[in-house]
């Protein structure tokens, strides 16, 4: 590098300016959240359109940062979608708590990687406590060990890893030395309900989506355990905390005692639902979940910790750090936490620092009030939708709401009118062969007056779309 490419490197990246670009976004994302009541939830054709100016080649010399954080700005800003004002009921994606926001503002300054207690301390102990907090929080066996990853779906992936590879090892095959190739078959059960991302974790694991035994399911969506398959060994079986619909939570303590007849290691994807745990009211419907040998669950979702939140719980800490060891001469390990032991990922952010502050500042009583306001509202809004004529078609047993029009052309055509409204957004789905409107209520933002506005907004929906 000559001596003017390191002066044009050191003019845009000098840190003495770090404070005042710092400002600039925070200046930037305050007037975001100034305006989050008067947005749009999806961006407009014209925001849409404006990204275009984003297409460029990469630029032979370096630019201005404060100028780049203005086009952000600019361009970037009114892109977005809405999905922390209250008024998002997409997906299952939750929202965003403020302390959480503030904490991965300063996780992402410090910049630490986390692979080995040398690497930060501080994560390696934030990561000890939250275990110990979360599995308290759930009740489960104290122990249990966790591991903080992206999301759901690597959790899913790294319970079944675990099970897979513990399942075969009791059979006399090291996996992590042999591989596949001439390995035991493993019978792998989910509900015939059961999530993409399980089936994505299956095929990442080489257990074949095509080899997985469905088991029938209820109305509801809840795995029925009188159906489920006689299992003369061990196999992985996979349930569910949360039907991606209805909501609905298996039977999973009957399903555990069938399963573990066999030897069988039993996974729950509870990404959103798993937190019903804490509910006294969902006692009785979340009975024996602790019997099981790994979950999964999202800090996101129901928590409403910043995104990069998953997190994967197995009974027995050495089949879930005897999945992810590694070795090479430049390792420094410690008596200490290294936190890469307990999932896929070597390097990675520490992403436990804003779920430590989120759970520090709501505690025990603040969690159950957050998911509890959660169901309330999912409540009141199949409530009033229902007074409008619109019909419900699950239980509401927890955020998840199941609506439609008088027929699947209208229902359609309704929630189309919704997502291009910019009042509220919701996403589509099949039950029962029907065309439903699928609503997640995930944000704590969310507030009865939103609710009501949001209704407001399907039932003029519904109106354009009968015309």
């Amino acid at each position: 590098m000559t001596a003017n490419e390191q002066t044009s490197v050191s003019r845009v990246a000098d840190r003495e300016k770090l404070p005042l670009l710092l400002d600039k976004a925070r200046q930037f994302a305050g007037e975001y959240i100034d305006s989050l009541e008067e947005r749009p939830v999806f961006p407009g054709e014209k925001s849409l359109r404006a990204m275009h100016a984003l297409v460029e080649s990469l630029p032979e010399n370096p630019s201005d940062p404060f100028l780049i954080l203005d086009q952000l700005q600019e361009i970037g800003a009114p892109a977005v979608v809405t999905q922390t004002g209250g008024r998002y009921f997409g997906f299952v994606n939750g929202g965003i708590l403020p302390v959480g926001l503030a904490a991965r503002w300063m996780a992402d300054v410090w910049d630490q990687n986390t692979a080995h207690y040398v690497m930060s301390p501080i994560n390696s102990r934030l990561e000890e406590v939250c275990e110990r907090w979360i599995v308290s929080l759930l009740g489960f066996p104290e122990e249990t060990a966790a591991g903080f990853v992206s999301g759901t779906t690597i959790a899913n992936f790294s319970g079944l890893c675990a099970g897979r590879n513990e399942l075969l090892r009791r059979r006399g095959w090291d996996v992590a030395r042999k591989g596949l190739y001439g390995a035991p078959k493993i019978r792998v059960l989910a509900s015939d309900d059961a999530h993409a991302a399980v089936h994505k974790s299956i095929s990442m694991l080489g257990l074949g989506s095509e080899n997985v035994e469905l088991v029938p399911v209820d109305d509801e969506g809840r795995m029925r355990a009188d159906q489920m398959p006689k299992l003369d060994e061990a196999a992985l079986v996979i349930t569910q905390a949360g039907n991606v619909n209805s909501g609905a939570i298996d039977p999973v303590g009957p399903l555990c005692e069938h399963a573990h007849a066999s030897g069988s290691w039993v996974h729950v994807d509870g990404a959103f639902g798993l937190w019903a745990r804490v509910l006294p009211s969902m006692r009785k419907t979340c009975d024996g979940i602790e019997m099981a040998d790994s979950w999964s669950l999202d800090a996101h979702k129901t928590l409403n910790v910043p995104y990069d939140s998953g997190i994967i719980l197995c009974r027995r800490r050495e089949a879930l750090m005897s999945a992810f060891k590694a070795s090479a001469s430049y390792f420094k390990w410690s008596e200490h936490r290294d936190s890469m032991n307990f999932r896929p990922s070597m390097s990675a952010r520490a992403r436990v620092i804003e779920l430590w502050a989120v759970l520090k500042t709501l505690g025990r009583q603040g969690v159950r009030r957050l998911i509890e306001q959660l169901c309330e509202n999912a409540r009141s809004f199949a409530r009033l939708l229902s007074e409008q004529g619109f019909q419900i078609h699950n239980d509401v047993v927890f955020n998840q709401v199941l609506t439609s029009c008088a027929d699947d052309a209208l229902t359609r055509a309704t929630l189309q009118n919704i997502q291009s409204s910019g009042e509220c957004w919701c996403g589509g789905s099949t039950w029962h062969g029907r065309a439903v409107i699928r609503i997640s209520v995930c944000d704590w933002a969310t507030t009865p007056k939103q609710i009501e506005r949001s209704v407001r907004a399907f039932v003029k929906a519904r109106a354009i779309a009968a015309r």
